[in-house]
């Protein structure tokens, strides 16, 4: 008559939190047949063998909790969001930026009309008469400079520059616009030597504005073309602030 057997059933606590194993499938121990052997030191290797493999499971089922704790640490490269289809960060930022393109080039539509009525004051006679039409026009065109001319900057603002903060309005648009863009973007260089012409326009159209007698018909429509000449420059450089926009 054969020796009566002892079955042992084995409750991996691995099963129970994923249901598999990042490690090597190891031999069940399920349905293992152990005989009762009165010899001790068969004993003492079968209960060895049974421990080793309850610390292999507990290992398991430790790294499987570690991964669904930290789910992003182990989920593959290529499981990214351009992959599926998903627009990334920066182009959910392209988007935002052509969203509120209008708010960006609020300062520079600003800037047009005060260059406008300027000129409008300029070329009407009985206007220019004054003096205090005068102040007026010099008013508009300071104004529709914002702050990108450096003689034209009042105390505090010429503080502000001097502690390494960009007062320049113009200069802020350009950099929001092209953030996005690499620094050898050919439409960021665009951009910038726009920036570079609309300032170099304002700083002459200010400097003859305070120097010219604009009473003389002939000085007053000298400030007049300049005004036009950097009206021009501020309409390339809306387009060029667009084209960063890609609007």
């Amino acid at each position: 008559m054969p020796p009566p057997t002892l079955r042992l059933i084995s409750s991996s606590p691995l099963s129970a939190v994923a249901g598999f194993s990042p490690f090597p499938p190891k031999q069940s121990i399920s349905n293992r047949n152990v005989s009762v052997n009165p010899n001790q030191e068969d004993r003492q290797k079968e209960q060895r063998h049974l421990q080793n493999q309850i610390q292999i499971s507990r290992r398991d089922a430790a790294f499987l909790s570690l991964i669904s704790l930290f789910p992003s640490l182990f989920q593959p490269a290529c499981a990214s969001a351009f992959s599926i289809g998903i627009s990334g960060p920066k182009d959910w930022l392209k988007e935002q930026k052509r969203k509120s393109s209008k708010f960006l080039l609020a300062p520079i539509d600003a800037s047009r009309q005060s260059l406008r009525s300027a000129y409008s004051l300029l070329m009407d006679k009985e206007s220019t008469n004054s003096n205090k039409d005068l102040e007026e026009v010099q008013k508009l065109l300071k104004s529709a400079a914002r702050d990108c001319v450096v003689q034209e900057r009042n105390s505090f603002v010429a503080f502000q520059a001097n502690t390494g903060v960009e007062v320049c309005t113009f200069r802020l648009i350009v950099k929001n616009a092209s953030s996005l863009l690499e620094d050898k973007n050919p439409v960021k260089l665009e951009a910038e030597a726009m920036l570079h012409d609309l300032i170099s326009s304002f700083t002459l159209l200010n400097s003859l504005a305070n120097e010219t007698d604009m009473q003389v018909a002939s000085r007053r429509q000298r400030v007049a073309d300049a005004l036009m000449g950097t009206i021009s420059s501020l309409d390339k450089f809306e387009q060029g602030v667009k084209d960063c926009l890609e609007v």
